[in-house]
């Protein structure tokens, strides 16, 4: 497989990014960083393309950031965010002017279907939340680490999980970190569709062609309209998330050395959940 952190490969009108270091189980180092929100940018302006799909090579979809490289020097965390508006890693908001805001990601006029292959935690939790709407393998987990790793989430998660899943729910899932499977995943509105890991990518292509039989401008224009509608709704919970994150930082923010003290920890943690 290729050395690339992120691939992208174009077929008949469907985009398909794919975080690529299954070794570190997809976990978002500064190289990928910068190359996820570029390809997905990239497939977004060709006019060939109509839907795009974020996956991740097996085994994981997202272990969020990298943990030992965010406690050894923090590159990462510095990395670019989606639409480089000056913003860094999880503590920018990741809007893009005159888009939706999707967390690491740019905004995109065309649909993007997040197909969950593995775990998606933290940061991926995050990820995946930044997708239009999401189907999982059965082999999907969704957690949320912040509170262990010492990290205030910047990329929309306190917006998106509890739209997602309802506040208690929320709330739950980041105090306690626990992995929740895909078919709790499915009954709490985070998901759309469980379906066996081999039929994740072809049930996720239906999908895009679905998608492609549609009126393609008008889906784009609705979908347009949704993004501010959200705006409208959600605007002040992003702000809100942005000023915790700013305080956060201004009271100290991440200590590496604390990261690399608990990421051994949180692994072990994670590896015995699943």
């Amino acid at each position: 497989m290729s050395a690339e952190p992120v691939l992208l490969s174009i077929d008949d009108g469907v985009a398909t990014i794919t975080l690529n270091r299954p070794r570190a189980r997809n976990a978002l180092d500064a190289a990928t960083l910068r190359q996820l929100p570029a390809l997905v940018a990239e497939a977004d302006r060709d006019d060939a393309v109509d839907v795009l799909i974020l996956t991740g090579a097996d085994p994981a979809f997202c272990a969020g950031l990298d943990l030992k490289q965010l406690g050894s020097t923090g590159d990462n965390f510095r990395a670019g965010d989606a639409g480089d508006a000056g913003d860094t890693g999880e503590s920018g908001n990741g809007e893009a002017e005159g888009g939706r805001r999707r967390g690491p990601l740019p905004a995109t006029a065309k649909p993007l279907i997040g197909a969950v292959n593995g775990p998606a935690v933290t940061g991926g939790l995050e990820l995946a939340l930044a997708c239009d709407f999401l189907v999982a393998s059965d082999l999907a987990r969704f957690g949320d680490t912040h509170g262990r790793v010492g990290v205030h989430p910047g990329w929309g998660l306190s917006v998106l999980l509890p739209q997602a899943v309802g506040i208690r729910r929320a709330r739950e899932m980041t105090a306690t970190g626990q992995l929740i499977d895909a078919p709790t995943a499915l009954a709490w509105g985070l998901v759309n569709h469980v379906v066996p890991h081999i039929e994740l990518l072809p049930f996720c292509r239906m999908l895009a062609d679905e998608i492609r039989s549609a009126d393609r401008a008008m889906v784009h224009r609705i979908f347009e309209t949704y993004d501010r509608v959200e705006e409208v709704l959600s605007g002040a919970g992003w702000e809100a998330e942005r000023d915790g994150n700013r305080r956060w930082l201004q009271s100290g923010g991440l200590r590496s050395e604390d990261v690399a003290e608990r990421s051994s920890t949180i692994i072990r943690r994670g590896s015995d959940q699943l």
